[in-house]
């Protein structure tokens, strides 16, 4: 097959990469790439939004698939214009690709469709939303309606900062276009994890997940960026919670799409955050995100080129998508002044010192070769340096010191991409069977007597949280249990268990030995003294 891939960033050379061990590639252009697409391809000066001149480029080369890497040119028009030239697209039509054209319009399919959601609303007018900040309080988070690259959400702690960041994008147009109108929405609070399936009419199928890491600074702080790193697979995360997630987050908005007459196709990026009360959707992206793609691909096994092209025929290939069991790490070694003023220019050196290095691989995005054919720092995001390994800290440990090989004057990037994976306990996948078969198994005594000894630990921890009246009861934990499908909820109580003398259990063998003499037990399940029980963090 003869494709032409459109983009020039770390996605891009990702994606690049992972087309070009395809058997069924005759050729590849990428329009308009950088010097790392160079090396696998044919480099094609046009821009990724220039949709006419990409159209007349594919229609010259005789292109047999087009896909699309960044979200502009989808949101432009690209797919319907392959589709009026008789050009196969791997994406979705303009209409739907509004999913993430527009926050407003995809809250309006959320809301719709029934998909778990913060609260939000959209505002024209800078004074309105200044008001409504100040009656909803803070933590909030002011989102850009439009695209803005990654980097027009402000998560505000206080109710200033959400109103400064409503008059710079309203007011003083630092977002362009995107910002003349925002979404407000209440701050959702958990773990961040970004999902990624194959999509046609009502049927999705699951690619895999990652996380990402926003802020441009260690421990999450500073302002949003396109993204400084991933980790996939995510902790506490597998692949039936995974799924549970299609279910809850893809699936409902697909048939919402069809039945608006926008069906989707293409590649569907649900951001979620797994909160207390389950997954809830932060936003839709219609193409593979950017750092996530670097460290998903670098797992993959099979060959993408074919679901691609059964996308672009509006179906799913009936080959499913491996991975490797491996972990992988993808470290965005960026500009000095990024995201606000990147300097451009320095010369950068040791990438192939980095790539001799055991597991690492660098994908390039803001590089271009200067008139003595250097390699320089060309925008924000330079390079992506990835690694694989046995366990996410050998991947992390090899793509650090590929970061620590590579150098330029300006050369910035945080130090703690994949640490927080690393300092959490987490749950075998023999554990957590065992676990759910405690919760759900047919032995009721034992289901009664782990769901109390839970729910009593969540009564002697350390933070507030208002549940339902009826939280105690025995049928009810097992519908949450059901609902909750990931780890990353439920196994910070199960891990929780080990760290007080008021229980004694092995969750090897599935068995609890003690339970607090305190506990009382009903045939309505743990009787509690209080409505307000406690949840760690």
């Amino acid at each position: 097959m003869r494709v032409l891939l459109v983009g020039s960033g770390g996605r891009e050379h990702a994606l690049a990469a992972t087309l070009a061990r395809s058997p069924r590639l005759t050729a590849l252009f990428i329009a308009p790439g950088n010097p790392g697409t160079a090396e696998l391809g044919t480099n094609v000066a046009i821009g990724a939004s220039d949709v006419p001149a990409l159209i007349t480029f594919a229609k010259e080369q005789q292109v047999d698939l087009i896909v699309p890497g960044p979200e502009a040119p989808l949101v432009a028009g690209l797919a319907d214009a392959c589709e009026a030239a008789g050009l196969a697209c791997a994406g979705p039509t303009q209409a739907a690709a509004r999913l993430e054209g527009s926050k407003s319009f995809s809250k309006e399919v959320c809301y719709a469709a029934g998909v778990p959601t913060a609260r939000g609303e959209r505002f024209t007018s800078a004074d309105a939303a200044i008001t409504y900040i100040a009656e909803r309080g803070a933590p909030i988070v002011v989102k850009a309606d439009g695209l803005a690259a990654g980097k027009g959400v402000v998560v505000a702690q206080t109710v200033a900062e959400a109103q400064d960041a409503v008059r710079e994008m309203m007011t003083e147009g630092s977002m362009g276009d995107a910002g003349r109108s925002v979404v407000i929405e209440d701050c959702l609070v958990g773990e961040e994890v970004s999902l990624f399936a194959f999509c046609s009419g009502e049927t999705a199928m699951l690619i895999g997940a990652a996380q990402d890491h926003k802020r441009i600074g260690d421990g999450d702080t500073g302002p949003n960026t396109g993204g400084m790193g991933a980790v996939s697979p995510p902790r506490g995360f597998d692949r039936t919670a995974q799924e549970a997630a299609l279910d809850l987050v893809v699936r409902p908005m697909l048939k919402e799409m069809v039945r608006r007459g926008t069906p989707f196709r293409g590649v569907i990026f649900a951001g979620l955050m797994l909160t207390e009360t389950g997954p809830q959707l932060i936003e839709y992206n219609v193409r593979f995100g950017d750092p996530e793609a670097q460290a998903l691909l670098l797992r993959l096994t099979s060959d993408l080129l074919p679901a691609l092209a059964a996308l672009a025929e509006d179906r799913l290939d009936t080959t499913p998508v491996t991975f490797s069991d491996q972990a992988a790490i993808s470290i965005v070694m960026a500009a000095r002044g990024y995201p606000a003023k990147p300097e451009t220019g320095a010369v950068i050196s040791g990438i192939a010192d980095a790539e001799a290095l055991d597991g690492v691989r660098v994908f390039q995005a803001g590089t271009k070769e200067n008139a003595a054919r250097e390699l320089v720092v060309a925008g924000g995001r330079v390079l992506s340096v990835c690694a694989l390994g046995d366990t996410v800290q050998q991947a992390r440990e090899r793509a650090y010191a590929g970061v620590k090989a590579i150098s330029w004057d300006g050369a910035a990037w945080r130090t703690d991409i994949g640490a927080r994976a690393l300092s959490r306990r987490t749950l075998t996948d023999e554990q957590w069977n065992r676990i759910q078969n405690l919760v759900l198994g047919q032995n009721r005594a034992d289901n009664r007597l782990f769901v109390d000894a839970i729910l009593w630990r969540a009564g002697n921890t350390d933070r507030w949280c208002n549940l339902p009246e009826d939280f105690g009861k025995h049928n009810t934990i097992r519908k949450r249990f059901r609902k909750w499908a990931h780890k990353g909820v439920w196994e910070r109580l199960f891990l929780a268990l080990a760290d007080t003398p008021d229980f004694e259990y092995d969750l090897n063998n599935g068995t609890i030995s003690k339970i607090h003499a305190d506990a009382t037990c009903t045939n309505r399940g743990l009787k509690l003294p209080s409505t307000v029980i406690r949840m760690r963090d």
